[in-house]
């Protein structure tokens, strides 16, 4: 005969691990949603021929709206079918409630207007000067016109070999100078990968490389220590197609660690190329294809990726720490 025992640690473990799957859930939901509305606004924008409107949003009051777009209160106003007295720090989801409208419909109706009131080469214009493109400089874009493959090459190798550079934002902006038929797509595409793929090569030959000696003494730089040293061969022998293909995807930003980590472990080197190749393809496809789409509009581009990228990376959380709720079971005992 056996009963059941649950010790003190086991029931806190248990609800730790449910209050996690919570939020997870919580966080899948929202990053859900927020995919979805970035998406939806940006198809709709596109759609009128405006893509710089694809920037409102529900919380915009009338007076924001105006100002942003350079669009008369006034006309606005009247467009909309509003009162002449309407108070204009009212936001768009309040006037969306009270005419019983979806808040989602509604931003879209106000896209449709501004589009109408401002011309289409004015709208969104202030804007495009203080986001993406001043995240880059003159200098950078001038060089990548000007010499194009080499320059998109050189800045993902670094990016890959852990330079603090916005890989993303470069591989867009390539995807965007494609569209506008400066550079070509196929070879812009075929350039990141392989420049990507090398930068994790000379990555993992220099963890392979290095001594145990200079790992303990320099490898804290990049987050060596022995202890995770430890851990992290274990995380590759048990999830280690999972580690390569989250450090090159959602998780880019951490792809030079995993490198030198798996070089350092002697991790198998066929393996490691053939899931950083796929990584660093799905990678790229992602942000080149969606400058190429977008065009000049990379601001909400990004941000939508972003959102994406949260709902899969709280649904992964949800499905692990749904299966770790699972496999917590009772505890049986003789008596």
């Amino acid at each position: 005969m056996s009963i059941t025992t649950r010790p003190q640690h086991h029931r806190w473990r248990l609800w730790l691990l449910m209050t996690l799957c919570a939020l997870a859930a919580l966080a899948t939901t929202g990053f859900g949603l927020r995919s979805y509305w970035s998406f939806q606004l940006m198809r709709s924008a596109y759609a009128v021929g405006a893509p710089g409107v694809s920037n409102l949003r529900a919380w915009m009051t009338l007076r924001y709206v105006a100002t942003t777009y350079r669009a008369p209160e006034p006309a606005l106003i009247a467009r909309l079918g509003l009162a002449p007295d309407t108070d204009v720090n009212t936001t768009l989801k309040t006037i969306a409630g009270r005419e019983n409208v979806p808040p989602l419909e509604y931003v879209q109706r106000v896209q449709r207007v501004v589009a109408e009131l401002v011309p289409v080469s004015s709208v969104g214009r202030e804007k495009q000067g203080t986001s993406w493109l001043s995240a880059f400089g003159d200098q950078f874009l001038a060089a990548l016109l000007l010499y194009g493959y080499p320059v998109l090459g050189l800045a993902l190798f670094l990016g890959a070999l852990g330079v603090p550079l916005p890989a993303g934002l470069i591989a867009a902006v390539a995807g965007s100078l494609a569209a506008q038929g400066k550079l070509d797509w196929f070879w812009a595409s075929a350039v990141a990968i392989m420049a990507s793929v090398v930068g994790d090569g000379v990555g993992y030959g220099l963890g392979r490389m290095a001594s145990a000696k200079f790992l303990t003494r320099w490898g804290y730089w990049v987050g060596y220590t022995p202890p995770r040293y430890l851990k992290v061969t274990g995380l590759f022998e048990r999830h280690g197609v999972s580690t390569l293909l989250l450090s090159r995807t959602l998780v880019s930003h951490l792809s030079s660690v995993v490198s030198l980590l798996a070089g350092a472990i002697r991790y198998r080197l066929a393996t490691f190329l053939a899931y950083a190749i796929i990584g660093r393809m799905l990678w790229t496809a992602a942000y080149v294809g969606l400058g190429y789409v977008v065009g000049g509009d990379l601001e909400t581009a990004t941000r939508f990726l972003q959102n994406l990228a949260g709902v899969l990376i709280s649904f992964a959380l949800l499905v692990g720490f749904g299966l770790a709720v699972i496999r917590s079971r009772p505890v049986s005992s003789p008596v």
